[in-house]
Order: structure tokens, then C-alpha cells, then sequence
């Protein structure tokens, strides 16, 4: 049985609700029985994210009308001790395709014909091309700086885009009111928990592209779509027995925008309130994240460190990724000026691996 649980407080909803948070106002997550992970129950006749559907809350063939090709994106070593996962080799170019595909087909599933989602461009840009090839009505909320190519994208998918005059959590903030008046299904990166049984494949794709897992992994952390899905995903790698211990994970977040980075300097169990700047790595200048709580407590679990980009370092990150034959957007560049942060402050022992998550056509201003 697949049900959705409530965060806060534990309460129970049955998965088909149009109701986009619990009434307590926390936010869910799935329960429902996973088998342990094995590359027996890999579908290899897939050839898109679907192929890990038996660790996935699906029932029926219903995917088969919504994939788009997502996923299997390979990796490459971009020196020897750092591996790059190109996550940007996806339909629209951005990795945040591994959620939408798992959000539209419980969409279809539960017959939703008119969707709402706010984004700072690469969400809102996966779901309104899923949205576009099942014929589901979309209109998608972005804040004013986002970038025109990801306005002009999301727009040929013929989703109607609502361009907010303010930073992205103010977006978030209208999104959510014209859901409230005019009733349209919610279908939120952050609050819908289906995109992270999409996100949590980048994980089970690494291990089964290398057969282990890299020692040292690099998140963006924002919202946490790509960082919840990944805890998921080696959580159940652990609970299946195949790793022994959780893997030193990084989260990255941009130096003018750290909420999580505070929060755990001061051991808060919910992020403080702050004021983001102006940053080039606008994918993660997210300055209230809805699952602070659940993310904090993760952080807290694992031990894991929070290395904050810095914002001089995002351009020539770009370049030396250029150069090396990845062109990628800002926020993307900024794993990698992360990663050398962090390395030049810290023992780091064994392969790394970041995400090279977003396409660079997408984010030239």
C-alpha cells in the first residue's frame, strides 16, 4: 500500500488528495514497502529512469506515456580523483527531468488534467514539457531573474508562464496563493514527494554505472530536490546491504544564500530567517526551503558538511568545466568551485563525484 505521511505530525493521506500539504501545514513523504536494491530487478529493456521501477511507488505501465528518455547519464573523470556525473544530458537539459517524469506519471495516475508549479527555471521548464506531451494544461511561477532562455523554454512547451516581480521565495509565496484561490493541482518540485522517487535514481545510476559508490559526494542544496532523493537512494543502498557505511556527503550552498549553513553553525533544528543576495548560482538561492526541517535532520543524522560557493569562484569553475568539453549554467559551475573549496580546506580521501546538473545554454543572460 503507497500512502503519503505527514512530516510533522504523522498523519496519514491516501496518495490520490489534492491537497498539497497536511493540515498541521507539514509536508509529506511516501511510505510504502521497497524490496532490497538489486540489479536482478533492474528493467534493462528501459532504457530511461523507469528502468528502477521496482524500488519505485508505481503500479501498471502508465510511465511508458510519460517518459521522455531520462536519466542514464554517464560519468566521466574530469581528474583522478574527481568523477562528473552529467546530469545535463536530459530532455530539457537539467537533471531536475529525473522528478517531473515521476511526478506527471502519478499525475496521470490519479487523472489531473490542470497543473501549478513555481520554479527558479529548470523545474518549472521539466514539467512543462512533460506536462506538454500528456496533454496536461501547465502554468509555471518564476521569479524576475530568471534566465530569459529558461523563460523562452518553458513557454514553447505551451505552459503559460507567470513572470513574479521578486526573489524566488516570494515566487514560491504567489505560486501557493493562486493555487489556494483557483483550486489547480500543486505539482511542486518541494512539496510533491514523487519527484524525489525521480531524483533518487541519479543515485542508483551511479551505482550501477561504477559498481560502488565514490567516497565523497557533492550535493547543490537548495530546496534539497537532488539532495533528499540521493539520501533516499543510499539509504536503501544501506539497508540493502550492498554499501557498509553512508558516504561522506557535502552539501553545497552559495555564500550569499546558506540558510542551511547557519542553521547548523548555531545547531538550529530549523533555518534562520536571512536575506539572500544577489548570486549567480541561482538554482540553489533558495532562502526558504519548505523542507528545512526534514533536511536539517538529515545533515544532523549523517554529519554531513555544507561548503558555501564562492561567487568569484563560479565563472572560472565555468570556464575550466568549458574547457574540459562541459558547457554548464552558473549554479552548475558552482559545484565545482565547492568541490576545490572544500578540497583546499580539508583531508579529502578516495574519488569524489559532483553533479554537472544543469546545461549552459540555459543560464547565458
Amino acid at each position: 500500500m503507497v500512502e503519503f505521511e505527514c512530516t510533522w505530525c504523522g498523519k496519514k493521506y491516501p496518495t490520490d488528495t489534492l491537497e498539497y500539504k497536511c493540515d498541521c501545514g507539514g509536508l509529506f513523504r511516501l511510505n510504502y514497502d521497497i524490496p532490497d536494491f538489486s540489479k536482478n530487478l533492474i528493467d534493462t529493456n528501459e532504457w530511461n529512469i523507469f528502468r528502477y521501477r521496482a524500488f519505485m511507488p508505481f503500479e501498471g505501465s502508465s510511465y511508458k506515456s510519460v517518459t521522455l528518455g531520462e536519466g542514464l547519464s554517464p560519468i566521466i573523470a574530469y581528474d583522478e580523483n574527481l568523477l562528473m556525473k552529467m546530469d545535463y544530458m536530459m530532455p530539457t537539459l537539467s537533471f531536475k527531468d529525473r522528478g517531473a517524469a515521476a511526478l506527471l506519471t502519478h499525475c496521470i495516475d490519479i487523472g489531473v488534467k490542470s497543473i501549478v508549479q513555481d520554479s527558479s527555471g529548470n523545474a518549472g521548464n521539466s514539467v512543462a514539457a512533460y506536462a506538454a506531451k500528456l496533454g496536461i494544461e501547465c502554468e509555471i511561477f518564476v521569479p524576475e531573474n530568471t534566465s530569459p532562455k529558461k523563460i523562452s523554454m518553458i513557454e514553447a512547451h505551451g505552459a503559460k508562464c507567470h513572470v513574479i516581480n521578486g526573489n524566488r521565495d516570494y515566487c514560491a509565496d504567489e505560486c501557493r496563493k493562486y493555487v489556494r484561490e483557483s483550486g489547480k493541482y500543486y505539482a511542486n518540485h518541494v512539496y510533491n514527494p514523487y519527484f524525489y522517487e525521480g531524483t533518487k535514481t541519479y543515485i542508483y545510476e551511479i551505482y550501477e554505472e561504477l559498481a560502488y559508490i565514490p567516497e565523497n559526494i557533492f550535493l547543490p542544496l537548495g530546496n534539497g530536490t537532488l539532495f533528499i532523493g540521493s539520501i533516499l537512494a543510499l539509504e536503501h543502498l544501506l539497508s540493502s546491504n550492498l554499501i557498509d557505511k553512508m558516504p561522506n556527503i557535502i552539501a553545497i550552498q552559495s555564500e550569499k544564500c546558506a540558510p542551511f549553513a547557519k542553521a547548523k553553525s548555531k545547531n538550529l533544528k530549523r533555518i534562520p530567517e536571512i536575506s539572500p543576495e544577489s548570486t549567480l548560482a541561482e538554482g540553489i538561492a533558495i532562502g526558504k526551503p519548505m523542507r528545512d526541517k526534514e533536511i536539517l535532520e538529515y545533515i544532523y543524522k549523517y554529519d554531513i558538511d555544507i561548503v558555501e560557493i564562492p561567487e568569484e569562484e563560479i565563472l572560472p569553475a565555468r570556464k575550466k568545466l568549458a574547457l574540459k568539453g562541459a558547457y554548464v549554467e552558473y549554479t552548475t559551475a558552482g559545484n565545482l568551485a565547492a568541490y576545490e573549496k572544500y578540497k583546499k580546506e580539508n583531508d579529502i580521501r578516495g574519488k569524489s563525484i559532483i553533479t554537472l546538473c544543469g546545461a549552459g545554454l540555459k543560464s547565458d543572460h
